[in-house]
This record gives structure tokens, sequence and C-alpha cells, in this order.
């Protein structure tokens, strides 16, 4: 990610245009994704203000898994049996729930930073191989709708800038549960 053209949505890293736009927008949210989570201990990753809530680290597998699934959704011709048995496998992190809190927990935050930039990688090297008209290319989707696979990616940073918040919420209710302890 160039560190000049964070603010900059335009064409970038020798990509073709509207993919670079999507980039950029990707790039912003995670990069805002990153800076609220750095820093943070195994304990503030793992906490859970009771016991129906996500933790940030439970919020930072899960956008690793909607990026996966999104991968499988949009790169791979999968029949609707096969997407739904990888689905299975990114569970608990997929949809998250009490699974995803007995499971998710006790990873530093690189863990998740470096799970993060491997899937991102493998969404970066997939956009450089193709065309933009596949950006697109319409599919039933929701609700009876149709979808572009445009739509489709920019769902997956949105659904991050949207558990974002709730990152930002947890880490205020640490603070206020750990008096003294100071979250950026």
């Amino acid at each position: 990610m160039e560190s000049n053209s964070m603010y900059l949505i335009k064409e970038k890293n020798g990509m073709k245009k509207d993919f670079s736009l999507l980039l950029s927008m990707m790039d912003y949210a995670r990069f805002t994704s990153l800076h609220e989570v750095e820093n943070l201990t195994v304990d503030m990753l793992d906490y859970r203000c009771h016991d129906e809530a996500n933790s940030i680290g439970m919020l930072l597998a899960h956008f690793d898994a909607v990026e996966k699934i999104y991968q499988a959704l949009t790169f791979e011709k999968l029949t609707d049996d096969e997407v739904e048995a990888y689905a299975m496998e990114l569970e608990p992190a997929l949809s998250l729930g009490s699974k995803a809190a007995e499971g998710i927990k006790g990873h530093a935050v690189e863990y998740y930073v470096e799970n993060l930039q491997r899937t991102r990688d493998k969404t970066i090297n997939q956009f450089n191989k193709l065309d933009e008209a596949w950006l697109y290319e319409e599919t039933d989707w929701w609700y009876g709708q149709k979808g572009n696979n445009f739509f489709k990616w920019f769902h997956v940073f949105e659904d991050e800038i949207n558990h974002r918040g709730q990152i930002r919420l947890i880490k205020k209710l640490y603070a206020k549960e750990n008096q003294g302890i100071k979250v950026e």
C-alpha cells in the first residue's frame, strides 16, 4: 500500500482502473481497521462485554472469513453445495456467535493481521488476472435481485467498516471495565 496515496482513490500499483478504485477503498478500510487494533493485548482482543458479544479477535477472524467466502463466490466456479461446504470450513468465524467465542481466542494481533494480509494478497493477485468486465458481471444475488461482482466486493469492505464500529465500542467498554487502562 503506497503511504503517500492513502487518501487518493485512483489508479495505482499497475492495476486496471476499476480494480484500482475498488482496491483503494478496500485498502483504506483495512488501514483504519488495523489502526484500531494495533498494540492491543491478547486480553483486549479476547474481551467480551457479555456472553452474547463479539470480541475484537472474533471480528478480525470474521473479516478474514468474509473475504475468503467472497473469493470463493466470485473467483471460482463452485456449485452451491461446494460453496456451502467451504462456508462450513470458515466457521465459526464466518457466522460468529457462541462457537466463535469458544474457539477464536488466545491469539496476538499479529496472528490476525498475518491471516488478513495473506487473504488480501490472494484477492489482489486474482484482481490482477481479471478483466474489468468481470466486475460488472451480474448474477442472481440477494432477495431475488441481481448483483454484480463490484457490489459483492464493495460488500466485503462495507461489512468490515460496519464491524469496525463494534471494535471501537468494545475498546471503550474494555477501558471502562478496566479503569485506568487507556485504549486508543
